[in-house]
């Protein structure tokens, strides 16, 4: 299975596949994961919209049941392994954890729905395993206990509906599909079972980096390292004797920055490797492969991880790593300011190892000169000012340019985005908060990487409007707001959500918006002020 890859936000759309942003599924998407060298695919299947009846003949419309059925063919008729699951249903029908929970409709319901998925999918081959459902509610022992219940009327339900399903094997679950909770609480299935089994979590930590909250763009110190590695490495140590799989992973390239997410790509991977656990990428359609162009939106990140699924470490670009850095560097880009002079540009990177081989454009396959474009001292590459001005002149617009690739003796090809960048500039520098609150989108020109990297609220008190406790984190940090949930963006827009336009309100006070952008340096930033 390992490395495998999550069909997401599809079958597992609520309330019907399609409903999300994916459309439904086509058979050429499991030829293209195939041929990007991913062994298996995780289905993520809701059911909760696609019962008929009640108690006790909770029914599984035939029609959704033949629909996954026709997706599990599309999967292993190309010689993939797949799970599948039951999805969103842990938070709705079969939430062991909800006040006044019906624990014995609940039982009742989930071993009727296993039955019959198990009866459909009975004779399929042992490419197909199951997991009984994703990420069940619960923090208490005895939601800990009723799951593990569940656990075991699963592999009874299975059972019972016959052909292969004595054997399949099972990826069994703890709560929350998280490690720490599993290891509390997990326990053995019963013995009368002999399907042979794994134990699947999930991991998405830390949560500041990889939902970009409160201002976290920077990953790979030794301490996140090794924090990292302790997850992973007491998850193991709990279940010795137990393959152990990561349904859910992912460092998204929407929310993090290139060098700091392929940093964090290739050591979880090496990690997961190490201590023999194998790993399955999230995928909601918009991250990483993008179904409708059939390419991958980040390829670097995808070499990466198919080189450290087997070990093989790569080079990577130095960056910011430093919690109390002023700002962030990082030799994915090569940078360059509009207006400034073209000069020699000198990136540093890790190169593990390995040798350069190759910089070539990426565009054009046209290579570069070692000594005349570019040069290599130790493990510092320096693009000549020369070649640098091939690319960007003085009437050359802001925005990405061109890609280098660089090809090493081993591990992936990187890729640096040569960016010319300018501070962008806002339709409109300031509003009052409205009453109802609304989403704010403000008008804005992007000059270089268009997104923001971070936005800081500061009140006119000089307190900070969201989570003042991040007045004790760096200066990269202190007083930002967290991606999604405070803010967001669009082609011609930063957005401030609805909470932070009711957060001003609340506060009756001015609050000045500092929006930064990439790279993160002094001067590529713009403020914006709600007034009350």
């Amino acid at each position: 299975m390992n490395p495998g890859w999550n069909l997401g936000n599809t079958l597992d759309a609520v309330q019907n596949e399609g409903d999300w942003n994916n459309p439904p599924v086509v058979a050429s998407t499991f030829d293209d994961i195939k041929a990007s060298g991913y062994k298996g695919i995780r289905l993520p299947v809701t059911w909760a919209y696609h019962f008929t009846g009640s108690s006790p003949d909770w029914t599984v419309d035939p029609k959704w049941l033949q629909r996954v059925e026709d997706v599990v063919d599309m999967v292993t008729t190309r010689g993939l392994y797949t799970i599948v699951n039951a999805h969103h249903d842990s938070t709705s029908w079969a939430d062991v954890s909800a006040a006044g929970a019906n624990l014995t409709m609940i039982e009742e319901k989930f071993y009727r729905l296993w039955y019959q998925i198990g009866t459909k999918l009975a004779c399929k081959s042992s490419l197909v395993a199951f997991e009984p459902i994703n990420e069940p509610s619960g923090s208490t022992a005895e939601h800990g206990k009723e799951l593990n219940k569940l656990n075991n009327l699963f592999l009874q339900a299975i059972n019972d509906a016959g052909g292969f399903n004595a054997q399949r094997v099972v990826t069994l679950v703890g709560l929350g599909e998280d490690g720490a909770k599993t290891s509390q609480w997990f326990e053995r299935p019963d013995a009368k079972y002999k399907n042979p089994y794994a134990i699947q979590y999930h991991y998405y930590s830390p949560y500041d980096f990889i939902f970009q909250a409160w201002g976290k763009t920077i990953w790979g110190s030794a301490a996140d390292q090794a924090a990292l590695e302790a997850d992973i490495a007491s998850v193991r140590g709990n279940f010795t004797d137990i393959p152990l799989i990561i349904g859910e992973w992912a460092a998204s390239p929407t929310a993090t920055e290139a060098a700091a997410r392929w940093k964090y790509f290739d050591f979880f991977l090496r990690t997961a490797k190490k201590y023999n656990t194998a790993t399955v990428l999230w995928d909601n359609g918009a991250d990483f492969f993008n179904r409708a162009t059939h390419q991958w939106r980040d390829t670097v990140a995808q070499d990466i991880l198919l080189n450290a699924s087997k070990g093989v470490k790569s080079a990577l670009p130095e960056s910011t790593t430093d919690a109390g850095a002023e700002s962030q560097s990082s030799s994915a880009y090569l940078i360059h300011k509009v207006g400034d002079k073209v000069v020699d540009t000198a990136l540093a990177f890790q190169f593990n190892g390995n040798t350069l081989k190759s910089a070539k454009l990426t565009s054009t396959g046209k290579l570069l000169a070692q000594g005349s474009d570019y040069s290599v001292s130790g493990e510092t590459i320096t693009f000549k000012s020369s070649f640098i001005s091939t690319l960007i002149s003085a009437t050359t617009a802001p925005g990405s340019i061109a890609n280098i690739t660089l090809a090493f003796s081993a591990g992936a090809n990187l890729q640096v985005n040569v960016l010319q960048w300018d501070t962008p500039v806002l339709g409109a520098t300031s509003s009052k908060a409205t009453t109802p609150s609304a989403d704010l989108a403000i008008p804005i020109t992007w000059k270089g990487d268009n997104r923001p990297a971070a936005i800081k609220a500061i009140k006119a008190d000089g307190g900070i409007l969201f989570d003042d406790w991040t007045q004790w984190l760096g200066p990269l940090q202190k007083g930002r707001l967290t991606y999604n949930n405070h803010w967001n963006w669009n082609a011609n827009h930063v957005i401030l959500t609805s909470s932070v336009v009711d957060a001003v309100k609340a506060a009756a006070q001015d609050t000045t918006f500092l929006i930064e952008f990439y790279p993160r340096v002094p001067g590529n930033s713009v403020n914006y002020t709600l007034t009350v």
